[in-house]
């Protein structure tokens, strides 16, 4: 994972781009969605395409598990870091890459912080 979180490159896709990424907020979705998950929006696009959004939303009781699980505190560098991990397998994947908003899974979570799998 790159070390600058705010803006990164992924890819490739399944296509063969690589995709440029730009974080733009990360916040409590209970106040926008009335949903329990800490939401984090990223910008992306790359040549021949529009500019996307795409949120990735970290449910608070999976987030909490897994920091009791693996130790580590849950914080808004920590849950960007998930997020930004998840949007990158979502562009080498091709994993709903159509989607605007995408919830994690207990396994997306732990993909993401590497227990499953190195990412």
């Amino acid at each position: 994972m790159p070390e600058n979180l705010r803006r990164f490159e992924a890819g490739p896709d399944p296509f063969g781009r690589t995709w440029e990424l730009e974080f733009r907020w990360l916040q409590t979705a209970i106040s926008i969605r009335h949903a329990d998950t800490v939401d984090v929006k990223f910008i992306l696009w790359t040549e021949g395409e529009e500019k996307q959004e795409k949120i990735v939303a970290l449910p608070h009781s999976l987030l909490l598990g897994l920091a009791a699980k693996s130790g580590h505190a849950l914080t808004d560098p920590w849950c960007l870091k998930l997020a930004g991990r998840h949007l990158k397998h979502m562009i080498t994947s091709g994993e709903d890459l159509e989607k605007t908003l995408v919830t994690l899974s207990a396994a997306d979570l732990e993909r993401a912080h590497g227990i499953l799998q190195p990412v």
